[in-house]
């Protein structure tokens, strides 16, 4: 049984309510909910008067069970919304601590992987989706919550309304992703797949929008059919487009602002993963021999 679908207690209620107060993202909701079944299903008992040192004990057993440092950093973070704001308890998480995260570098496609992956996607609009994705820099929720209006043809911007951190941003439109937009559009219009200012790739009911979990699998598969044999996901068509951009000698301030990052540093992570720059760069080994 998922989080949301529990039966609520008082206390599941209360930070229902106090999350919706603060304009949590569903998925940021679901992930502190299952944080409070956690414990509860650890303590046997409401954690409503939970002490530090259970609390303590209760990061331990993550740990000892082998729960990631990313899954228990989540945990805590829900617990923190538990007890700092819902209960008025922040004393109660002192024994707890966050766990330092591996960062991992990002997982790019060469160019000519991204061409057979265009090559290799047989739908119109799962091409048109993974375009987006790789020609603007979007992230899977910004592709799939996009409606016909975002796009500014006039200015060659697509508008991203409340991404993530509830940032509206601009992304580039380019000349040829917006020739494969209008295909899309007429062909989908043909089809009476889309509704008229409606949402731009559209679900099974073109009333809703097309799910992140259906677009995901899409990627895969296609993936999997052009015979590229590292992971692809859709973010990985969005580190792809900021390392290309990288390696086109775009200054990475602007790269940044096209990927809507609020601190440069997140960006920088990609100068390790443009293979022309660091091939550019002469050993120091090499140097001897001259």
């Amino acid at each position: 049984m998922s989080p949301q679908n529990e039966i609520a207690t008082p206390l599941r209620q209360r930070m229902i309510e106090e999350m919706t107060m603060r304009k949590l993202m569903p998925k940021t909701q679901t992930q502190y909910l299952r944080a409070l079944r956690k414990l509860t299903q650890f303590l046997q008992r409401s954690p409503e008067d939970a002490t530090a040192e259970e609390l303590r004990k209760f990061q331990y057993m993550l740990a000892e069970t082998g729960t990631s440092n990313l899954t228990i950093n989540a945990t805590l973070q829900g617990l923190r919304m538990l007890y700092c704001n819902t209960l008025k308890r922040p004393k109660v998480m002192r024994k707890t601590t966050t766990l330092p995260e591996p960062r991992k570098l990002p997982n790019v496609l060469s160019v000519e992987e991204v061409k057979r992956l265009m090559i290799a996607t047989t739908s119109v609009k799962y091409r048109t989706a993974l375009s987006v994705a790789y020609g603007a820099g979007l992230r899977i929720a910004e592709v799939v919550n996009l409606k016909v209006s975002d796009i500014d043809s006039k200015r060659m911007l697509i508008r991203v309304e409340q991404g993530k951190g509830k940032k509206d941003r601009n992304a580039i439109l380019s000349p040829v992703l917006l020739k494969q937009l209008r295909e899309w559009w007429r062909y989908a219009h043909a089809k009476n797949l889309m509704l008229k200012g409606g949402w731009l790739f559209p679900g099974q009911q073109p009333i809703n929008p097309m799910s992140t979990r259906q677009l995901s699998r899409g990627c895969k598969a296609v993936a999997e059919a052009a015979g590229i044999e590292k992971r692809v996901s859709m973010h990985t068509l969005r580190h792809s487009f900021a390392t290309h951009l990288l390696e086109a000698n775009v200054d990475i301030r602007v790269i940044q602002v096209l990927l809507g990052h609020s601190k440069l540093e997140t960006t920088v992570t990609y100068t390790q993963v443009a293979t022309k720059l660091l091939h550019a760069v002469v050993s120091p080994l090499d140097a001897l021999s001259q």
